[in-house]
């Protein structure tokens, strides 16, 4: 059971996120507001954090922020209503692993929050390990190499950082911005025709195996699909 930190001022709201988390095995605790969030994160240890942006006393961002100098390696959710452009890339700077606009189902929220953790634990589990399998591929992460049969194709550093993000979230569907944030560590227009050249790159290195792909999703993002 995963134990994660909820700050929601929402009451009701909080209240049925909280009953249908547990009902997916997590352990949730509560906090109306900044102040009281960031008292219980200084006192127990979490797995995961969903902060809404709007709070009274101390909002989201201001609450990530104090968060990741305590532990800043603690994954982070935001929930908002608000949809501008210019909040989202706020909260991804800050590091968030996902930014979620509300309303939402429920169900894709755990969804997301499962992958996230998944994710987490794939790359603890490749932390001094750099030689991966990516179907009948051999990707060695530092030498630089994707490695096929008998073809070595050497990587740039940018080529290299792209496959290990794709690879770690691997089979599910991410958006072009997350994508940026993480692996450009900004979301602008060159950054985004920068990342359609290497995701073009990535395709024909990998066009040798037909249980690998990377399909494009018109106006949301790509999967990096690997049938086992």
């Amino acid at each position: 059971m995963k134990k994660l930190l909820l700050a929601e001022d929402d009451f009701d709201f909080a209240a049925i996120l909280k009953q249908y988390l547990e009902l997916h095995q997590f352990e949730v605790i509560c906090a109306e507001n900044g102040e009281i969030a960031l008292d219980y994160f200084k006192n127990q240890t979490f797995d995961i954090c969903v902060f809404d942006v709007m709070m009274p006393k101390m909002d989201g961002f201001s609450l990530a922020e104090k968060i990741i100098t305590i532990n800043p390696e603690i994954p982070f959710v935001f929930l908002t209503a608000r949809k501008l452009k210019e909040d989202k890339i706020i909260g991804l700077k800050l590091g968030a692993d996902d930014y979620i606009i509300k309303p939402f189902e429920v169900d894709e929220l755990v969804l997301r929050l499962q992958n996230i953790l998944k994710r987490i634990e794939q790359k603890r589990s490749l932390d001094g390990n750099n030689i991966i399998e990516i179907g009948s591929y051999i990707f060695d992460n530092e030498r630089l190499t994707l490695n096929n049969k008998n073809h070595v194709q050497q990587l740039t550093e940018m080529e290299a950082s792209l496959i290990e993000y794709l690879y770690l979230n691997h089979n599910q569907l991410l958006k072009r911005d997350q994508i940026l944030m993480s692996v450009w560590k900004k979301d602008d227009y060159f950054s985004g025709r920068s990342m359609d050249v290497f995701i073009s790159r990535l395709r024909k290195y990998f066009n040798s195996d037909p249980k690998i792909s990377i399909e494009s999703v018109r106006n949301i993002g790509l999967e990096f699909k690997i049938i086992p």
